[in-house]
């Protein structure tokens, strides 16, 4: 008998679940997650699954772990201080694809150096200028991303920068050649960027989940769950954490298709910070061509087609002024509920939300609450936040408290992108406390702060909703809302091109509005989804049935909607993909470019053989680190040719080797 342990770590909740023998899921449980160490509640997870199945640690076969915690800390812009290496590119280069904005200040260096097209050396590299900015900076990132033109092509001077950074500097390196085989230098940069900044987070969080789970008893290897939904080993997680991101989301597609048996249908899968939504199409979810999209950034990470949208149960709610009406919107920053933080610390919550109801007049920070998040490093951060650090202390303070001056905004803003502090405010999740839909948190405090909320003055000089209940409504009507236009916009994405429209005017457009609420005047209107929807989450039951309802469309709620993630951790497969290139600089002339450089070769057939050869070796290598067995492999060859003179000449030629197994389960 096999028995698996899925964990999926998310904004809000860590989820474990057993499966025996892939077929039925015996136990499942949730606990906090706790970010000020992410294997605290991992660890209560995992112990709270396993006494209620009444089942021994040493008896786990297989651990894996899905985790939203790269997903989130992108769309929050969290993560660590980096310094780009950017080899053979020109300044105005930096703006290309968002990179400068995803740097956000970190310091950069242009280089010369780098290669051309062919993978000939095109400037030779400037190891002087690097020792300089190594020198400067090797003490204030926690890593070091590396980009050089061309280095799909020939990655020598990408190899010899990380050698003198790991030299020089000890800290850990991203090279972007590792990260996809595909050109377009400012987008390689980009994930490289990303992944640099994610390596701390990433390393931290299974570092401790292993340390948790030896400690808890469980033998078994621990897997991690890639961005596309295949399985890679702990280690190579550590090395790529950028391949994590879209984790939890790929997961809970693995495990929607598990639990229903889907061929053709949409995957919404609501959590703490983001609503992701993906196609289920023959029973498989897409790969997304251009690469890997969350929040405002396009990587080169092949991931699961999927848009994620900052929408989920603990979305901060913000007051709309303007209009005479006022109302609310959602997101994209999550913030700590607070009925959450409530049960914290719940003398100094209540004592400042009494205060606040006392004052005749609402005030900027009603309803606010700050803590710091212990264990987190502090690189690069100035003179401002260090005070407002200091301010704060340990404690969970009144956000009025802490602000002192307007100035201040800024420095909290960055100490929150840096995952050092926490904003507590009103939540979906504090409406459906409200509401008494939910009543795993403090509702009191929930009330409380939706009273202060609703206080706030609309364009007509009218309170929004004095009625903490009409109030809750308000956000949970928006959240509904919110939540179908993010289907709507994936439906659009996925339909036949012939929109002149973006997906996002299309879902918002007045007739399609009109149509979804059964119009009927002189003309007759009506839309609805045309596929069901599988609603996952562990809030899927409280809030879906309103989105299925406001859709047309048949919302499925499987029994294990609440662990979803956790169990597509465990029922996937191991899956490792190498492509690499062939290019011809002159007739005749066949350059297969790999890791070690270009080789030429005279004939065609030699250069394929070679090519394969050696990306099939890497392949199944990675598969059988990863831990897979009975492994196949799978090759495409995309040759492209054009016809000269009556004869087809060769222009280049792109393999790709796919290695997938299941992964070896210990004895149990």
């Amino acid at each position: 008998m096999a028995l698996l342990l899925g964990v999926d770590t998310g904004g809000t909740y860590t989820d474990a679940v057993l499966i025996r023998d892939e077929t039925v899921v015996i136990a499942s449980a949730k606990a906090l997650t706790t970010r000020q160490d992410l294997a605290i509640g991992v660890g209560n997870a995992v112990r709270a699954v396993l006494a209620d199945a009444g089942i021994d640690a040493a008896e786990v076969s297989l651990a894996s772990l899905s985790t939203t915690l790269a997903t989130n800390a992108l769309v929050e812009g969290q993560g660590g201080r980096v310094a780009l290496v950017y080899i053979g590119f020109r300044e105005r280069d930096l703006e290309s694809h968002g990179l400068a904005e995803a740097l956000k200040g970190d310091p950069a260096l242009v280089l010369a150096g780098g290669h051309n097209h062919a993978g000939g050396e095109a400037v030779p590299l400037d190891e002087a200028a690097l020792s300089a900015f190594l020198l400067r900076h090797k003490d204030d990132v926690s890593g070091f991303a590396v980009a050089s033109q061309f280095a799909t092509r020939n990655p020598a001077h990408e190899l010899r920068a990380a050698e003198m950074i790991a030299q020089m500097t000890g800290r850990p390196v991203s090279s972007s050649h590792q990260l996809s085989a595909k050109l377009n230098g400012p987008k390689r940069a980009l994930t490289a960027v990303l992944n640099a900044r994610l390596i701390g987070m990433i390393d931290r969080l299974i570092g401790r989940a292993e340390d948790v789970l030896s400690e808890i008893g469980v033998t078994a290897p621990l897997m991690v769950v890639r961005g596309d939904g295949a399985l890679i080993s702990s280690a190579q997680a550590r090395e790529r954490p950028i391949e994590t991101i879209l984790s939890g989301p790929a997961a809970s597609i693995v495990g929607a298709r598990w639990m229903t048996g889907a061929d053709h249908a949409l995957v919404s899968d609501i959590g703490g910070t983001t609503t992701d939504v993906a196609l289920l199409r023959g029973g498989r979810p897409a790969i997304d061509p251009a690469g890997a999209r969350v929040g405002q950034y396009r990587t080169m990470v092949e991931a699961v087609a999927m848009r994620t949208t900052g929408l989920g149960g603990d979305s901060e709610v913000h007051f709309l002024t303007e209009g005479l009406k006022g109302g609310v919107t959602l997101g994209p920053k999550r913030v700590v509920p607070v009925s959450l933080i409530a049960m914290d610390a719940p003398d100094i919550v209540h004592a400042a939300l009494d205060a606040q109801l006392r004052n005749a007049t609402p005030g900027d920070h009603d309803g606010r609450f700050v803590r710091a998040v212990a264990g987190q490093t502090r690189e690069g951060i100035g003179p401002r936040e260090e005070t407002l650090l200091e301010r704060i202390g340990e404690g969970v303070h009144p956000l009025g408290d802490i602000l002192r001056a307007r100035i201040e905004t800024g420095a909290l803003k960055r100490l929150v992108e840096r995952g050092l502090v926490q904003v507590a405010g009103a939540t979906p999740s504090d409406a459906s406390h409200a509401l008494g839909r939910l009543a795993a948190w403090d509702a009191d405090a929930a009330h409380k702060a939706l009273r202060l909320f609703g206080r706030r003055r609309t364009g007509a000089g009218e309170m929004l909703a004095p009625d903490p209940a009409v109030m809750a409504q308000i956000i949970i009507d928006r959240l509904t809302y919110q939540t179908a236009l993010a289907l709507l916009e994936t439906a659009f994405a996925e339909e036949d091109p012939g929109f002149d429209l973006a997906p996002e005017v299309l879902a918002t457009h007045v007739l399609l509005q009109r149509g979804l609420k059964g119009h009927r005047g002189l003309l007759r209107i009506d839309a609805a989804l045309n596929l069901p929807v599988i609603g996952l989450g562990a809030s899927a039951p409280a809030y879906y049935p309103a989105v299925g309802k406001a859709l047309g469309a048949r919302m499925i709620l499987p029994e294990h909607a609440g662990v979803a993630n956790a169990i597509g951790a465990v029922v996937g497969r191991v899956t490792m993909r190498e492509s690499g290139t062939i290019s011809s600089p002159s007739e005749g002339r066949y350059r297969v470019h790999l890791l070690t450089g270009p080789q030429d070769f005279t004939d065609e057939k030699s250069a394929l053989d070679m090519l394969e050869k050696t990306l099939r070796e890497k392949s199944v290598a990675d598969a059988q680190a990863a831990g897979a067995a009975d492994i196949q492999v799978s090759v495409v060859r995309d040759i492209q040719t054009a016809g000269v003179e009556g004869r087809e000449v060769f222009i280049e030629a792109v393999l790709t080797v796919e290695a997938t197994g299941r992964p070896r389960v210990a004895e149990g």
